[in-house]
């Protein structure tokens, strides 16, 4: 697999609403083929995942990024009460039609999955009493979302949505990878991916975008071998773009503290593992455990 990353500067950049791979259906069901299923989902990160929800006595979780339900399912399956959303309708049906398939089991009966935005959140999702234990955003779905104005408004904005989706005395667990690193470095921190399995991926491709000196985006261009059996006529390279802003560690964790009013607290890991800045391990994802204490 390769991970190049190379530079590119611009005077300005047009701000897009969903990722390219949720324009059309059938670019929806190739990243589903990506990503696979419950059983693609690696064991570390499913044992950290149900460990943590467990840890903080965690019984109703809002996943805000859930795509086509993976992780949701997985919650499910481990007997949590799932409110599901996203802003995409195309991966959506993935999810509603496992639901549909599984509904005679009680969980998936109950499963609540709606369309929602992070920038319209609180009335998007009815949020149950006080909150829900925990609230998700993971495999760097947050950094999803453009910084349209500039000025990290938007970014602010959703934080603070999430914020207040947690009960007092619940946690929101959510993620970045590890953008220090690339735009240090250029390249990638080696590594698998930690969320998931897949065999398809021929080649990844990123590239920085820089605005007025400042990196602005980041673009993963991927390149996947879709199966025979998937395709009319045999099996055939697809590709796709992802657009991601580059949270950093330092300012990415104000922006959390913030959206909290400093009521919280706050912890790090780097690929489900504690992390000290300057340490020797580079994680390729950073992952953030906030506590709602007021």
């Amino acid at each position: 697999m390769v991970d190049s990353v190379f530079r590119t500067r611009s005077l300005g950049v047009a701000a897009e609403g969903l990722p390219d791979q949720y324009a059309d259906g059938r670019a929806a069901r190739v990243w589903q083929l990506y990503i696979g299923d419950t059983r693609s989902r690696t064991d570390e990160y499913k044992t950290w995942l149900v460990a943590l929800l467990r840890q903080h006595r965690c019984r109703s979780v809002l996943d805000v990024a859930c795509g086509t339900g993976v992780d949701s399912i997985m919650l499910l399956e481990e007997g949590f009460s799932v409110t599901s959303v996203d802003a995409s309708d195309k991966m959506l049906k993935y999810a509603l039609k496992e639901r549909w398939e599984r509904r005679k089991e009680e969980p998936f009966d109950k499963w609540v999955i709606e369309e929602a935005n992070w920038l319209t959140l609180e009335r998007d999702v009815k949020k149950p009493g006080d909150g829900f234990d925990a609230v998700i955003c993971l495999g760097n779905s947050f950094a999803h979302l453009p910084d349209f104005k500039g000025d990290q408004s938007d970014h602010k904005m959703a934080l603070r949505n999430i914020a207040s989706m947690v009960r007092p005395g619940g946690v929101v667990v959510i993620d970045h990878r590890n953008y220090d690193h690339i735009l240090a470095t250029g390249c990638a921190p080696p590594g698998k991916n930690i969320y998931y399995k897949s065999d398809l991926t021929k080649d990844i491709t990123t590239s920085v975008l820089f605005v007025n000196n400042k990196a602005h985006m980041v673009t993963l261009d991927y390149t996947v071998q879709v199966p025979a059996q998937e395709m009319e006529g045999g099996p055939e390279l697809s590709k796709f773009r992802l657009s991601y802003y580059p949270h950093c560690l330092e300012a990415f964790s104000e922006l959390l503290k913030n959206a909290f009013q400093g009521r919280c607290q706050h912890s790090i890991l780097g690929d489900f593992k504690p992390y000290t800045p300057g340490q020797e391990y580079i994680p390729c994802y950073f992952i953030h455990v906030v506590k709602k204490t007021g």
